[in-house]
């Protein structure tokens, strides 16, 4: 991937999605060439010369300060989730080291699994930021069952799924939200991990084949995805709407855990149920 023009896409839609009103900037004239603000507008309300900000936008984040990022970022109004991701730009066109450090490589641990396991009553699965499932539940194994099909590539990889098997479509109902996050937690993994040639590997493949992933990864689009719901079609249990809460591993940088739960009493909770009496009698052992 490159870095620099990652910089210059991802800050040039940014400026484009704010307004001048938004910003509280006066709109002089009613002809505006370019959505969104000026790149001088931009300069003028993180402020710095309009030609340090040219250079910044064209790639040139190496030298830039965090008082500079920070007054950039306060000017294109960015999320958590998107000034997390120009930082980690900044270090990879730096080459510094990233903020998690080193990936965790090798088996998880046995504690870990133990852990996993112990979730009787809730799926939950361990990935990587490819979004490859490491490990998995009984019940997080019956929830992901079409991801487990006998001729499924290894490792089960949820992006791949989503956007290059025929099933993909049916099990998200939410498409339009759910190939959103799921392109949106790619891209902020890649200004993480730019050396990841695995990832780049996977970002090339659905870029090459699936025109949906290629129309949204070119929004630039980043997220933190920690807690919220999600809503599956399973093929035997039919539509679950769950809660669900993504937690890192301390000590296996880069992977997270997550865990998908219904309140008592819901319909959600009595279709967790039904899935957990399914996954006894159909992928028992």
């Amino acid at each position: 991937m490159d870095i620099k023009s990652d910089i210059r896409e991802f800050l040039a839609s940014r400026r484009a999605k704010i307004t001048p009103q938004q910003a509280g900037l006066p709109a002089y004239g009613g002809n505006r060439r370019v959505p969104g603000l000026r790149r001088e507008e931009v300069a003028l309300l993180a402020g710095v010369s309009a030609d340090y900000y040219v250079r910044l936008e064209r790639g040139h984040l190496a030298g830039a300060s965090d008082e500079v990022l920070d007054a950039v970022a306060r000017a294109l109004q960015l999320d958590d989730a998107e000034r997390a991701h120009l930082y980690d730009l900044a270090r990879a066109v730096a080459k510094r080291p990233a903020r998690r450090g080193k990936r965790a490589r090798g088996p998880l641990p046995d504690s870990v699994l133990r852990v996993l396991d112990s979730m009787t009553d809730t799926p939950a699965f361990i990935r990587n930021g490819r979004l490859d499932i490491l490990a998995v539940n009984r019940l997080g194994r019956a929830l992901y069952a079409p991801l487990y099909a006998a001729d499924a590539p290894r490792p089960v990889n949820i992006a791949r799924f989503q956007f290059l098997d025929p099933a993909g479509r049916d099990f998200f109902p939410d498409w339009e939200a759910s190939l959103n996050t799921t392109v949106s937690l790619l891209r902020t993994e890649a200004g993480r991990a730019p050396n990841d040639t695995e990832l780049t590997g996977l970002i090339g493949e659905l870029v090459t084949r699936s025109e949906e992933f290629r129309t949204a990864w070119a929004q630039h689009n980043v997220r933190l995805h920690l807690t919220g719901t999600k809503s599956f079609h399973h093929p035997a249990v039919g539509v679950l709407t769950l809660d669900f809460d993504a937690m890192d591993l301390p000590a296996q940088p880069g992977l997270t855990l997550t865990a998908y739960s219904a309140a008592p009493h819901t319909p959600a909770h009595d279709a967790l149920q039904l899935l957990a009496s399914w996954a006894a009698t159909e992928i028992a052992g």
